[in-house]
């Protein structure tokens, strides 16, 4: 096979009409181009220069390969340039999974972003609601997901964590509730009440269920739906209460009220987890830092 580097040489011997000053172009001497041309003629099995005076010109074969030479230096620089766009994190592609109050409040700015920063990278970005994308992240299927974690934190295996917002739960009663009067709610007052579901399983029901069982009930569900304003409508019509976290309230139904809750404390921390096969991707910085940015609310400061 043919070697790109006795190309170049033979290309550069050429270009320069002699070995003398090709030698002295690339930095060697006289006699080791002579000996890479020498290999390459065996390599060809026919002869690429021939004697002008004092100087050299190809023959037919060798004017041939000088040109592929030429090509091949021009595509090896294009594959050197396009490694090093691909090690900067500037192109390749990048798997997202997200849960639904996060995709609504805190990726489309920072995905905006990262779209005009780094427009040759692809982004694939899926909801996983409502199962935890974590595990596909520690086995390295998802290169980055938004995760929720209780508040003391999980273990995470392959991944990095990045913190990017401490969400609070907070009690949505109806308007009628006997409770509504009420600045604060103590969770365990709502211990008796029928309740409305959202999450059939995963980390958000983990954390309500782990908060209920500290204020020494376990909630009854009267109703399941779909959604954070579906499950308004129910509160407001007098079928139930729930805890909703604020990045799900959006804007409250007029037939409920919102209050904090306490004795526990509800909060559900939410995560950048990244593979650690991406973490040095400046591209994924990048992400990380548009989605803290968006989980700044107003008149917040981090």
């Amino acid at each position: 096979m043919l070697d790109i580097r006795r190309l170049q040489v033979l290309n550069a011997v050429i270009t320069n009409g002699s070995i003398s000053a090709a030698a002295r172009t690339l930095g060697y001497t006289p006699s080791a181009l002579s000996q890479q041309l020498s290999t390459l003629e065996r390599e060809a099995g026919t002869a690429l220069l021939e004697r002008v005076g004092r100087g050299v010109r190809p023959t037919p074969a060798g004017l041939l390969l000088a040109e592929h030479a030429e090509l091949l230096s021009n595509q090896l620089l294009r594959a050197e340039a396009a490694l090093a766009e691909l090690k900067d994190g500037r192109t390749g592609s990048l798997s997202i999974r997200y849960f639904a109050t996060a995709g609504a409040a805190l990726v489309p700015p920072a995905v905006a972003a990262v779209r005009r920063d780094f427009p040759g990278v692809r982004l694939s970005l899926k909801l996983t609601e409502p199962e935890d994308p974590l595990p596909s992240v520690e086995s390295g299927e998802t290169d980055f997901a938004i995760v929720v974690l209780p508040k003391q934190g999980r273990p995470a295996k392959n991944v990095d964590l990045f913190p990017l917002l401490d969400d609070p739960y907070r009690a949505v009663l109806p308007k009628s509730h006997l409770l509504a009067s009420k600045e604060v709610i103590e969770l365990a007052d709502l211990g008796g009440e029928p309740w409305i579901a959202i999450d059939p399983l995963g980390p958000c029901l983990d954390i309500l269920l782990g908060a209920c069982g500290e204020a020494g009930f376990t909630p009854e569900f009267a109703v399941e739906c779909e959604d954070y304003a579906t499950a308004q409508g129910f509160i407001a019509a007098g079928l139930g209460v729930m805890l909703i976290p604020e990045l799900g309230l959006g804007s409250p139904h007029p037939g409920v009220v919102v209050r904090p809750v306490v004795r526990p404390d509800v909060v559900r921390c939410i995560h950048a987890a990244v593979a650690w096969h991406a973490r040095g991707l400046p591209v994924v910085r990048h992400l990380v830092d548009g989605l803290r940015a968006a989980s700044v609310r107003p008149g917040t400061t981090r």
